[in-house]
C-alpha cells in the first residue's frame, strides 16, 4: 500500500518538475533567438520592445514558478496530511449527506480563493501594472472578488445539492445521470452567461460606429449567421488585452466587441477577426470539441463510479472516517497526474481549428494583410514571446504560435485558388 502512494507522489513531482523544465527551455530560446526580428515584424516592433517583452516573459514566468511550487507544497500538504483532519472534522458534524458535501465543498473553495488572493494581488497590480496591462481600481478587483465568490456559491451549491441528490437516489446509475446533468448544465451556462452573469461586471452599450456594424452584418450575412445585437463591452475598465466573442443559439447571434478592440485595430482587422470567430461556427469547432470533452467524459465519470465503489483511496491515503468527498477529492488529485500526458493531443486539435478558422477568415475576406497585422498588434501589445520552444508550445498553447499562424494565412492564395 506504502509503494503506491510513493509511486503516486512521485509522479505528481515527475509532473510538476517536467513543467518548470518546460519553462525553463522556453525561456532559454528566448534568450536565444528573442533579439532577432522576425521578417513579418520587420518595421514594427524594434529593441527596446523586444527588451520589454523579455523582461515581462522572464517575470512572469519566474512568478508563476514561485506560485506553484507554493500551490504544490500546500496541495500535498493537504492531500497527505491536512485531509485526514479536515474530513473527519466534517463527519463530526453529523449533518445530512448533502449538507455535508456543502460545507465540504465550498469551505475548500473559500480556503483556496483567500490563499490565491495575496498572488492574484501581487500578479495584477505589481507585473501588470509594471507593463501597462492593468487598468483595474484595487475597489474594483475586490468588488470583482466579492461578486465572483457569491455567484461560485450559488452555482456551487447548485451544481453540489444536484449532484449528491442524483448519488442518493440512483446509487447504481449515479454515473450516468450526473454526467448528463453536468452536460445540460454546461450548455445552459454557455448561453446564459453572457446575459445574467456578464453584465455584472460589464457594461454593453451598441457600437456607434454605423459603417463597423454594417460591414459586420454583411459579413455574419455572407457567413450564414444573423446578427441580433453588435455590442461595445467596457473592458478597458479591466485591461487592455482584446477580444470578440459571439453568443446565441442556432444562427442568431449577438456579438460583444471588446472596447479595447475597437480603440487599437481599424475596421478591416476587426472585420478579420470576427470572420476568424465565424469560421469557428462554421465548421461547427465547438461542437466537435463538445462531443470529444463528453465523450471522454463519459469513460472518466463511469471509471470514477468504479473506483469510487471501494474505500482504496480512504485506505491508500490513511482517511480515518468513511467519507465519500474524500475520496473524490483524492481521486481528483490521482485524476490531475493520469490526464496531464493528454495535454499536447488537446492542444493539437485546438490548434488545428484555429487554421481551420484562419483559412475560413482569409476565404470571406480575403484580405491577408488585415488577418496578418490584426495578429501582429495582438502579438505586441501582449508582449508575446515571438520565439516560444516547440515542446513547451506542445503543452501549453491552445493556439499556433504567431509566426507559424503569420506564415500559412501567407499561403493560402495560392492554396484557395488552386
Amino acid at each position: 500500500m506504502e509503494m503506491y502512494l510513493i509511486i503516486i507522489l512521485a509522479a505528481y513531482v515527475a509532473v510538476a518538475l517536467f513543467g518548470y523544465w518546460l519553462d525553463y527551455l522556453n525561456l532559454s530560446r528566448m534568450k536565444k533567438h528573442g533579439a532577432v526580428i522576425p521578417p513579418e515584424f520587420e518595421g514594427q516592433i524594434d529593441q527596446a520592445l523586444l527588451r520589454k517583452t523579455h523582461q515581462y516573459n522572464i517575470e512572469h514566468t519566474k512568478f508563476g514558478f514561485v506560485h506553484s511550487i507554493f500551490n504544490n507544497i500546500i496541495f500535498l500538504l493537504f492531500i497527505f496530511i491536512l485531509l485526514d483532519i479536515y474530513n473527519s472534522w466534517v463527519v463530526s458534524l453529523d449533518l445530512a449527506f448533502i449538507l455535508s458535501g456543502l460545507v465540504f465543498f465550498l469551505l475548500l473553495t473559500y480556503i483556496e480563493t483567500f490563499i490565491s488572493m495575496p498572488f492574484d494581488l501581487y500578479s495584477t497590480f505589481k507585473i501588470e501594472n509594471k507593463y501597462g496591462f492593468n487598468t483595474m481600481t484595487f475597489k474594483l478587483w475586490l468588488t470583482d472578488t466579492i461578486k465572483s465568490l457569491l455567484i461560485s456559491t450559488v452555482l456551487m451549491s447548485l451544481v453540489i445539492t444536484v449532484g449528491l441528490l442524483i448519488i442518493q437516489k440512483n446509487p447504481d446509475l449515479w454515473w450516468l445521470w450526473i454526467w448528463g446533468f453536468f452536460l445540460l448544465f454546461g450548455i445552459f451556462m454557455m448561453y446564459i452567461s453572457p446575459y445574467v452573469i456578464e453584465p455584472l461586471f460589464h457594461k454593453f452599450t451598441p457600437i456607434e460606429n454605423e459603417e463597423l456594424e454594417s460591414g459586420i452584418r454583411t459579413l455574419m450575412q455572407k457567413a450564414g449567421i444573423k446578427v441580433s445585437r453588435v455590442f461595445r463591452m467596457d473592458a478597458s475598465k479591466r485591461t487592455k488585452h482584446t477580444n470578440a466573442y459571439f453568443t446565441g443559439i442556432g444562427k442568431v447571434k449577438r456579438i460583444v466587441l471588446y472596447d479595447t478592440l475597437i480603440e487599437k485595430m481599424d475596421n478591416n482587422e476587426v472585420l478579420a477577426v470576427l470572420a476568424h470567430e465565424a469560421g469557428h461556427w462554421k465548421k461547427k469547432h465547438l461542437l466537435k470539441h463538445l462531443i470529444a470533452v463528453e465523450s471522454v467524459a463519459l469513460i472518466v465519470m463511469y471509471v470514477s463510479y468504479q473506483i469510487l465503489q471501494s474505500d482504496f483511496l480512504l485506505r491508500l491515503f490513511h482517511i480515518g472516517e468513511n467519507s465519500f468527498f474524500a475520496k473524490v477529492v483524492i481521486l481528483g488529485f490521482i485524476g490531475s497526474i493520469v490526464s496531464f500526458p493528454f495535454s499536447p493531443l488537446s492542444n493539437y486539435f485546438s490548434r488545428r481549428h484555429e487554421h481551420e478558422a484562419d483559412k475560413y477568415s482569409y476565404e470571406m475576406t480575403g484580405d491577408k494583410g488585415s488577418m496578418i497585422s490584426t495578429l501582429v498588434k495582438l502579438s505586441k501589445d501582449n508582449l508575446s514571446n515571438l520565439h516560444p520552444h516547440p515542446l513547451y508550445a506542445l503543452f501549453h498553447y491552445s493556439h499556433p504560435p504567431v509566426l507559424e499562424r503569420i506564415r500559412r494565412i501567407r499561403s493560402y492564395e495560392s492554396r484557395v485558388r488552386s
